[in-house]
């Protein structure tokens, strides 16, 4: 079975008023755990690739990866989704390897930290959504600036700065409208990485959850009702991964991420797509940690990825699946290919 459409993926979730949690990769492993929680909850998925990942694990490996993912699990809807593109031969180049789906973030210029205007934002996805539909490929585009800098995206804004490049919701619907994209990712104070949340309790000092404008997917949502949103930075960094870390030799003080139950909530409101990657490391790490700790003479590489594979599965991506509402979906429709989808956009 060939990859699905990443819009097909998106369009189902959307008539069954679910989310799709869309899940980063560099390895073998993760590639691996996120098909075994898709095979046994029944659920459609996205995995995506960032342009650093695609130089870690060199493209031709992932795309071999991800052949052998689908082929074992044929009856699996999944779409190969390039995360945070950060220009047009990027895009193309993954698209040429056999990518369904690919993001332009034009929020931000290649340096993946400078933010762009409006106007050069519209233009560059407006570039790549006219090069990918007639391939059949999806095209995510991002709309304000997210904070955080991971893998290379992300702007390092202030929390001042980072309110005032939030996503408008009345500009939204000019974006999407003049560039014709299928999903936008929309900033409403998530970030990347571990570290989301500056705000702390006054009188006890204990970090609280960041403070996310929700209003602005429920306006959104309310303007365009039919726009598939993502939502970016949305691991939850739950406390007991990185107790695990931090009891077996880390040193994570002061992580936060997003709870589950604002996901939820977007999810209720127009998002589709929910993307999730510092959980999977953070599973995988104190997996990892807790071997080298417990067994000091260990060397086999499969006696310390096996059970970060296995962490992944079990703490990451089936609790994700099933929370997001995924679960027991994969069986909902017949699976598109990409020249279904060309005459879609035709």
């Amino acid at each position: 079975m060939p990859l699905v459409p990443m819009r097909q993926i998106l369009d189902e979730a959307a008539k069954g008023g679910y989310g799709v949690g869309a899940f980063n990769v560099n390895n073998m492993e993760q590639i691996q755990a996120i098909m075994e929680a898709a095979s046994e909850t029944k659920s459609p998925v996205i995995i995506q690739a960032s342009k650093g990942a695609l130089q870690y694990s060199r493209m031709i490996y992932l795309k071999k990866l991800m052949e052998a993912a689908v082929e074992e699990n044929p009856d699996i809807p999944v779409a190969m989704h390039l995360d945070h593109g950060n220009s047009l031969e990027t895009c193309k180049q993954a698209i040429e390897l056999g990518f369904t789906s690919v993001m332009m973030d034009g929020s931000l210029a290649e340096d993946g930290k400078t933010p762009n205007t409006y106007e050069q934002n519209v233009e560059i996805t407006k570039r790549v959504v006219d090069m990918a539909h007639p391939l059949g490929v999806t095209v995510e585009g991002e709309l304000g600036v997210l904070g955080g800098i991971e893998d290379g995206h992300g702007a390092g804004l202030s929390a001042d700065e980072v309110d005032a490049h939030l996503t408008d919701p009345a500009q939204a619907e000019d974006f999407v409208a003049k560039t014709g994209l299928d999903a936008l990712a929309v900033a409403i104070g998530t970030s990347h990485g571990a570290y989301k949340s500056g705000r702390k309790d006054p009188k006890t000092g204990e970090i609280l959850p960041p403070a996310l404008a929700m209003e602005r997917i429920h306006q959104i949502h309310e303007r365009m009702p039919n726009c598939h949103m993502v939502m970016h930075g949305s691991s939850s960094v739950p406390k007991e991964l990185v107790d695990i870390v931090n009891e077996y030799g880390g040193n994570m003080p002061g992580t936060f991420g997003i709870p589950v139950e604002q996901i939820q909530d977007g999810i209720k409101h127009g998002v589709r797509k929910v993307n999730v990657d510092t959980d999977s490391r953070l599973a995988m790490t104190g997996a990892i940690r807790k071997v080298f700790a417990e067994k000091p003479e260990a060397f086999d590489p499969r006696k310390y990825l096996g059970p970060a594979r296995q962490a992944m599965k079990e703490l990451v991506y089936v609790p994700r699946m099933i929370a997001f509402g995924q679960a027991g979906h994969a069986g909902d429709y017949e699976f598109m290919t990409l020249d279904e989808m060309k005459a879609f956009y035709a």
